[in-house]
């Protein structure tokens, strides 16, 4: 079961947050785009349980852009992220109509239009609920490269079945995915010869840290910043 830090810190969502687009369909799912639509590299970023409309997750989107990647970040909720405030669907039940496991799928027509656009080399990024989406696509040589921040619902026999270069950026104050597993994760990558990775563990953060963050707190500001640059840092060395 979730604990209650996957829905800490929940943002005031925004539909026209952001400098780049919201296109209505791109494999078949609204998204929000940034960067050069004809850059043969491209990232796909999968939001945590509150979808393509946080602010915080579109400015990411923005920043990557400016590394010259396509940012895509699909609505992978089809319009229902999840809302705390609605006591009539607690976690578990919206969790049952969007799991990360349908996600994956709905992401195999993204990455088929990417590559009709020119991509050549795709990675993928995912907060919380979102890394399993992404580890799902790792495993099956869909992406070249990945990175999972903070994850949710990830295990140790994920991570044995990646193919793709991975960075796990994870949380020193985390239920979900505690440093404990992290560092099993470290230790199963590093007898995989292989996969490339890269592991950190970032210092005095929660759960949520890199996305959920207020700009108000200069320190969640700078831990959220240094994870963005090893996420940007991860896909120039996998992905050019």
């Amino acid at each position: 079961m979730a604990s209650s830090q996957c829905c800490d810190n929940p943002p005031a969502l925004n539909p026209a947050a952001g400098a780049g687009k919201v296109v209505d369909s791109l494999g078949g799912l609204k998204a929000y785009v940034a960067g050069p639509e004809d850059s043969k590299a491209a990232v796909i970023l999968v939001a945590d349980v509150f979808g393509f409309e946080a602010p915080n997750l579109r400015k990411i989107a923005d920043k990557v852009a400016l590394s010259g990647y396509f940012v895509v970040v699909p609505d992978f909720f089809h319009g229902d992220p999840y809302v705390p405030e609605n006591a009539l669907r607690p976690f578990p039940e919206w969790l049952k109509l969007h799991t990360p496991e349908k996600s994956f799928e709905d992401a195999k027509p993204i990455i088929a239009a990417l590559k009709e656009k020119g991509a050549s080399a795709i990675g993928a990024a995912g907060y919380c609920w979102g890394a399993k989406v992404v580890v799902e696509l790792a495993k099956v040589h869909e992406i070249q490269a990945a990175v999972l921040l903070h994850p949710s619902f990830v295990s140790v026999d994920d991570i044995k079945e990646v193919k793709c270069p991975i960075s796990i950026l994870g949380a020193e104050i985390d239920k979900m995915s505690p440093p404990e597993l992290i560092k099993q994760f470290e230790q199963v990558l590093s007898a995989n010869s292989g996969v490339g990775h890269f592991i950190k563990i970032f210092p005095g953060v929660s759960h949520g840290w890199s996305v959920r963050y207020s700009h108000d707190d200069a320190a969640a500001v700078k831990s959220a910043e240094d994870a963005l640059a090893d996420m940007i840092d991860w896909f120039n060395k996998n992905l050019k």
